[in-house]
This record gives C-alpha cells, structure tokens and sequence, in this order.
C-alpha cells in the first residue's frame, strides 16, 4: 500500500519516488530530533544508541529495502578491525581500503549512466565515517604535545562499543546526506555536554528553524527552476543548435539551480544536527552560542563570493574538512603541497564515483584553484592591479569576475553531472573546451604579466623569499 501511495505522490510533484523518500527521510529528523529533547535526553547512553541506530536503520530500510545490511556489515567489520588491530598504521591502511573497495564495488555494481538515489549514496558518507574512527584511534594512542589542536578533539582513548558504534553511524542527523562528525562529538552528544544550558537540553529550536526555513527555501527554488535546467537538454540537439553565448549562459543558469539540490538537503540537515544539540560550537568571540558545528553549507558566502577557492570554502564543509584532517595533512611527508593536493582530489573524484566525468571535475579544480591563487599573488604584488581592485571602478571588476565566476563554477559541473565520456565530450566540444581555453591561457600568460605589471624590486624580493 505504501509504494503505491509514494509514486503517486511523487509523480503529483514531478519528483522521482527516491528522491522523494530520501527528503522526507531528512526532515523526519525533527520529530526524531524532538522526541530525543522531550523523552530522552536524560536517558542512559546505552537507550540513546539504541534510539540512533534503530531510527537510522528504520531511515535505510524506507529508502533502500534489504539493502541494508551494507552499512551494518561495514560498521561490524570496522569495530573487529580496531579491536583485533588496535592502535597501528596496519589498522588505518586494513580500514582504508576495505571501506574504499567496499565501496568503489558499489558504485561498480550499481552503476547506470544517470543519478539514483541507492544505498551508494548514504554509504560514501559512512565510508568516510569509518576510516576517519581508525585515524582517530590510532592518534588516541599519542602523547597530546604530538597531536594538533583538531587531532586532540577527535582522538579516541578507547574503543567504543558496537551498539556506540552503530549509533554514530546511524544518527538520524548525519546517516543519509551528511555531516561529518566525528565520534567524539557524538559522544559529548550523549553524555549531554552540547548544550547552551548544563544539564538541560539546549536552546538550539529557533537556529535550527531558520536552518530548516532556509533549506526549505532553498529547495522550493529547485523544484521550480529544475525542470527548465535539466541535464538531459545538453544531449538534445536543440542545445546544440543554439549560439555559443546561449550555451554559455545555460551552463552558468544551470549550475546555479543544480546545486541547490545538495545545498537543500544539507541545510535541513544541519537543522536536525542544531536541534538536537549536535551543531552547538561554543562561545563565539563575542560571548554567543554558536551552533555551526555542522554547518555544510555557508549559503551567504556561496552566493556572494566571487572566488572559486571562496564557494569550495562555503560548500560541503564538514566533508571538505574531513578531507583535509584526514588525507591532505597527513600528505605532508611527500613534501609538496601540489602532490598532496593533486592526491586529494584524486580521492575526492573516486570516493564520488568511478564514472570519469569524476576525474575531469576535480582535475579541472586543481586547474582553477592553482591559477585563482597565481592571479591573487599577482595582483597583491601589483601596485597598478592593487589600486584598481581598491579603486572606485571596483563594483564593475566584481561584477565581471561573479561572471566569469558563475560561468566557469558551472563548467567543471558538467561531467561531474553527466558522468560519462560520450556525454560530457558533447557539450565540452558544443563550448569549444572554453573552460580549459580560458584558464590554461591564464595560467600561460601569468608569468608574463608578473614580468609587466610587478616592479623589478618586488619580484627580486619574492624570489628571495
């Protein structure tokens, strides 16, 4: 009775039957979120764990039937590997590639040329959940003088139970779409210390109510641009046959609506995380509460800046953070930052997928971000640039640079979108690669301008530096 009722509900509102359990899926982590304020905040941890891993399980079963039991394995199998491994580099590579083959023969499995919603999707966040518990463990086993300030508030002194470790995977906050966090904060969850009021469950209703307006906001705007900037109309011959300005402009619109589709579902999410206690931050530096422990999304900054390195800072956050704690950092013994960066993105394209439309996007972010970099250094070091980037004519050089911003954000989309060869080669070739053109000319010309525009006395200095 219940399949029948959820296609017709969403054929109603021109929506895909999985994508429309995985939404409400999201937003019943209020009433999950509220039951928890109401009835079990003072409740022992075992009765919470219990809570979390049953109503996470419940979400998986909705969304992806008996296929369930992906996660529960994985979660099993990386509990007997830090109780059997305990605290070595051998426990840390063991759970590293068996949570990355494991899933990587996921995506293998299940893969189709378009983008469903499976267990795929889910299981890439708690991939990532996994591994990160064996750094964590094994960074428990040090002296603090040798951990970081983040290693230090994520390090683990022991191993924590199965049903602890099933609860930290299956919080109805985090299990679907997102954040990351990690399992120290999970249990400060638990033991009740994320609050604004000890011993009280904290006064988090009104943040985590703007969070879910604004997601709601922001998912109204793609339900009703979405179907006018769908991805099939690249493949149809109509966009072909439109000017080259026109099929710019298409890409930058598109790009705008398409990445609402994540932006709402991690902003209700955070709405869940905050009302529950789990987004409390502390004191800020004026004496607020914060509650941007989960935030995945800055949406002011995303939709304001006008620097590429800006909008990768303003979106997927939590996951951009996990990234960095986890892979580019502890790259550091290769010596090189563009090394430890290129291996970063690597990962980042194949925890995604192995569709390699993947690699193109990340390596076409390695591309911009390195000559967005280049171009900065530049016009810091150029006095005429510095006076014009300060200067009155400043509101028309922001203007173009948001263009040419928004554009080329929307060109790396395309294969990440499209996922295969024959599709993505289309419409690059339909724009003429005008992405790869534009930035590798940059990039070509940069030592050039350097030569023009920076004074001889400043790039003797810098080399000297």
């Amino acid at each position: 009775m219940a399949a029948p009722l959820m296609e017709k509900i969403s054929e109603s509102l021109g929506s895909t039957e999985p994508a429309l359990r995985l939404i409400l899926s999201v937003l019943s982590g209020y009433p999950c979120a509220l039951l928890y304020r109401r009835f079990l905040f003072y409740q022992s941890p075992f009765v919470l764990h219990l809570f979390h891993t049953v109503s996470g399980l419940g979400f998986a079963a909705f969304n992806f039937g008996p296929q369930l039991y992906h996660s529960a394995v994985c979660i099993l199998v990386q509990f007997l590997m830090l109780r059997l491994m305990g605290r070595t580099i051998t426990a840390i590579l063991s759970s590293f590639v068996f949570q990355m083959v494991y899933l990587l023969a996921g995506y293998y499995y299940t893969a189709t040329e378009e983008y469903d919603i499976k267990w795929t999707m889910p299981h890439c966040v708690l991939a990532l959940k996994l591994i990160g518990l064996s750094f964590d463990y094994y960074d428990g086993g040090k002296e603090p003088s040798e951990l970081n300030p983040e290693q230090q508030k994520s390090s683990l002194s022991s191993v924590p139970s199965l049903l602890e470790m099933y609860g930290f995977a299956y919080f109805y906050g985090g299990f679907l779409v997102g954040p990351q966090f990690t399992l120290r904060s999970y249990q400060r969850l638990v033991a009740g210390e994320l609050t604004d009021c000890p011993g009280q469950p904290p006064n988090s209703i009104l943040p985590a109510m703007k969070r879910f307006s604004l997601g709601l906001l922001c998912l109204g705007i793609f339900m009703i641009f979405s179907p006018y900037y769908s991805d099939s109309y690249f493949l149809e011959d109509e966009y072909e046959a439109q000017p080259f300005w026109y099929r710019c402009l298409f890409i930058l619109l598109w790009a705008k609506v398409i990445l609402y589709k994540y932006v709402s579902c991690w902003v209700i999410a955070e709405g869940v995380c905050v009302l529950s206690g789990l987004g409390y931050n502390g004191l800020g530096s004026n004496g607020e509460h914060k509650w941007d422990a989960c935030a995945n999304m800055k949406v002011w900054q995303f939709e304001t800046t006008p620097l590429f390195t800006g909008t990768i800072a303003s979106f997927n956050i939590n996951t951009n953070a996990w990234v960095a704690r986890h892979i580019f950092k502890r790259l550091k013994f290769l010596g090189n930052k563009v090394m430890s960066q290129m291996a970063t993105l690597l990962f980042l394209a194949l925890w995604h997928g192995l569709h390699s439309g993947y690699i193109l996007c990340f390596s076409m972010e390695f591309i911009i971000v390195n000559v967005e970099r280049q171009y900065q250094a530049l016009v810091k070091d150029s006095p005429l640039l510095t006076k014009l980037a300060q200067g009155p004519f400043y509101p028309l050089i922001y203007v173009a640079q948001q263009f040419i911003h928004w554009l080329f954000m929307g060109y790396p989309l395309v294969p990440f979108c499209l996922f295969t060869y024959d599709k993505w080669l289309k419409v690059y070739s339909s724009v003429y690669f005008c992405g790869h053109v534009f930035f590798l000319s940059i990039y070509m010309a940069l030592p050039y301008l350097r030569k023009v525009l920076v004074p001889r006395k400043e790039q003797s200095e810098k080399k000297e530096d």
